[in-house]
């Protein structure tokens, strides 16, 4: 049985991607899905507490509640592409590790 990633094994692994995915899956379907600016203006929070705390953990437990609150626990929407699943699933998997 393998161990659970630890948070800083998934952001280090997920960050790059979704930083490059999330600008892009807003703008191509932020009118479709106006929720995603939303998923969007989160994420670039944690991203910014992220930096700012460098190796360690920062706070992230309100950014994560609404996530879950905004995405519907990350339900990926039917009419979308793969990259927005891939955030999706990139956040759902940073969260999970997160709460570890």
């Amino acid at each position: 049985m393998s161990e659970k990633p630890t948070f800083h094994e998934v952001k280090e692994k997920n960050l790059s991607t979704l930083e490059q995915y999330v600008p892009i899956v807003a703008r191509v379907h932020g009118g479709s899905h106006p929720e995603f600016h939303e998923v969007h203006k989160l994420f670039d929070a944690i991203n910014e507490k992220l930096r700012e705390a460098g190796s360690g953990k920062p706070e992230l437990d309100e950014e994560f509640i609404q996530l879950r609150k905004t995405t519907d626990n990350y339900r990926v929407p039917v009419d979308v592409c793969e990259s927005y699943e891939t955030v999706y699933k990139m956040l759902a998997e940073m969260d999970r590790a997160y709460q570890g």
